[in-house]
């Protein structure tokens, strides 16, 4: 596998965790919170918040792994992990990974003598 699709894949992985967490990080304050506050159902958040907090840690490796492959900037691994305790961080992130994925993917231009 070749250098470009290694960083797209990374970030691809990135990407996908990243979108998955911030569904749960929805549904733990949307639904389960009130359910916990409103319905007295506490078991909503304890079951939900731990989905949510191992899918951050893995955001977090995810991220880590991404910014060592990709070389990214420390102000860019920041600003994404920033954007993933935001409750639609991750969806507003996901464009500009997704933009960037595709430049990796991008066939490199033919090479002119």
């Amino acid at each position: 596998m070749n250098s470009a699709a290694m960083e797209s894949s990374v970030i691809r992985q990135l990407r996908i965790i990243g979108l998955v967490e911030g569904v749960s990080f929805l549904v733990l304050l949307g639904i389960a919170m009130p359910l916990k506050y409103l319905a007295g159902v506490p078991r909503a958040v304890s079951v939900v918040g731990m989905a949510h907090g191992v899918l951050f840690i893995l955001y977090v490796a995810a991220l880590v792994h991404a910014h060592l492959t990709v070389r990214w900037p420390a102000r860019r691994a920041l600003t994404l992990l920033a954007a993933a305790v935001l409750p639609l961080g991750p969806f507003v992130a996901e464009g500009s990974l997704r933009r960037e994925q595709r430049r990796f993917e991008a066939p490199a231009a033919p090479a002119t003598l």
